[in-house]
């Protein structure tokens, strides 16, 4: 299962690169990838924090574009992001949140 793991974060990280280099495009193809291999394996800590990044990379890059998908990845992401209590994806979920705010 490891491997599963290595191959969705990598794709995460790949999908994050694009999207900073404006690739939106390639970015969603890449974290797409990341949440198909994700959404078969079975619940658990690593892949729960893994999903809470995918969303909320997913909320970033759609919101850059004016999709209107993005609100469901954030929710999924702010969830995620909460039920794992993992540092890294709350700080990520709490500042995409302080931007909507912003927003709204």
């Amino acid at each position: 299962m490891r491997p599963a793991y290595l191959s969705a974060a990598r794709s995460l990280q790949l999908g994050r690169e694009a999207a900073i280099e404006g690739e939106s495009k390639a970015a969603l193809e890449l974290l797409s990838e990341a949440l198909g291999t994700l959404r078969v394996l079975p619940p658990e800590r690593t892949r729960d924090v893994l999903l809470s990044h995918v969303h909320l990379a997913f909320f970033q890059t759609l919101a850059i574009i004016g999709a209107d998908a993005a609100d469901e990845h954030l929710h999924l992401g702010v969830s995620y992001a909460r039920s794992t209590r993992d540092p890294l994806a709350r700080a990520i979920a709490q500042e995409c949140l302080s931007g909507m705010e912003a927003v709204l």
